[in-house]
């Protein structure tokens, strides 16, 4: 693998990891809201990835690959249901349905998120480094 195909790998990775990031951030933001615009409770959602091949023509040997997101999911989970009858969003029974958001696992990810966008920073500044050394040999 070229040492500029790590860019294109770690760029990609960025790339993902904001989007998932961003994920996160709408579900925490939604975590306590009773319904949304369209009159309906917020589902949370998980970001899915996928690898992408390399490049054609970029490395000869087709062993880079990048990640992208390829589909963000609904989740499945069952709605939170609370009980406070005086809420103006109450059943008949009293509760209320609030969205299926956990907000642990929610700052669990974003954790998770936010250190592997710093690893890919990481690495390319490594790269970058490497390379300039590399250059600085034939002065």
């Amino acid at each position: 693998m070229s040492l500029f195909n790590i860019f294109t790998v770690a760029g990609s990775a960025m790339t993902a990891q904001n989007q998932r990031l961003n994920v996160v951030a709408s579900n925490l933001a939604n975590a306590d809201s009773a319904v949304t615009s369209n009159g309906q409770p917020y589902k949370a959602k998980q970001v899915l990835f996928m690898s992408i091949p390399s490049v054609p023509g970029t490395d000869p040997n087709n062993s880079a690959t990048g990640v992208k997101v390829s589909r963000v999911l609904e989740d499945q989970s069952p709605m939170k249901l609370i009980y406070e009858p005086t809420h103006p969003m109450a059943n008949e029974e009293g509760f209320v349905t609030m969205p299926n958001v956990n907000v642990v696992e929610e700052m669990v990810d974003m954790i998770s998120a936010s250190r592997s966008y710093q690893n890919n920073v990481d690495m390319m500044n490594t790269a970058k480094t490497l390379l300039l050394k590399t250059l600085s040999i034939g002065q």
